[in-house]
């Protein structure tokens, strides 16, 4: 099975246009843990650092904003050989701040 590339050149793209923390930006990239916990709404990409901007959700009941290395995502290793994963299907509807909200009152990333 091909591994599946976590930050597409259209992604990258993407994030590149939106603004410094600008929590009105769309969040392009969708990943996910796909053997339990974890997912990550990502707005912002800086290439130099490798890190991403959006918000992070590790399962506790407390999604975050912040940031997150793509190096140490593409690191995680999971059960049966899985690894984190891109949502391939994932368009934006809202702002992150949009997410960020909605997903404080349930108290996870959906």
């Amino acid at each position: 099975m091909a591994k599946q590339k976590l930050l597409t050149k259209d992604i990258e793209s993407k994030l590149l246009a939106n603004d410094y923390q600008d929590f009105k930006n769309k969040p392009y990239l969708k990943l996910f843990n796909p053997a339990g916990a974890g997912t990550w709404l990502l707005s912002e990409y800086y290439p130099e650092e490798k890190i991403f901007f959006g918000i992070c959700d590790l399962g506790m009941g407390f999604p975050e904003l912040g940031y997150v290395s793509l190096e140490e995502i593409e690191s995680v290793n999971l059960p049966f050989g899985m690894k984190i994963e891109r949502d391939a299907y994932f368009e934006p509807k809202k702002t992150l701040e949009e997410y960020f909200t909605e997903y404080k009152a349930q108290g996870y990333v959906g």
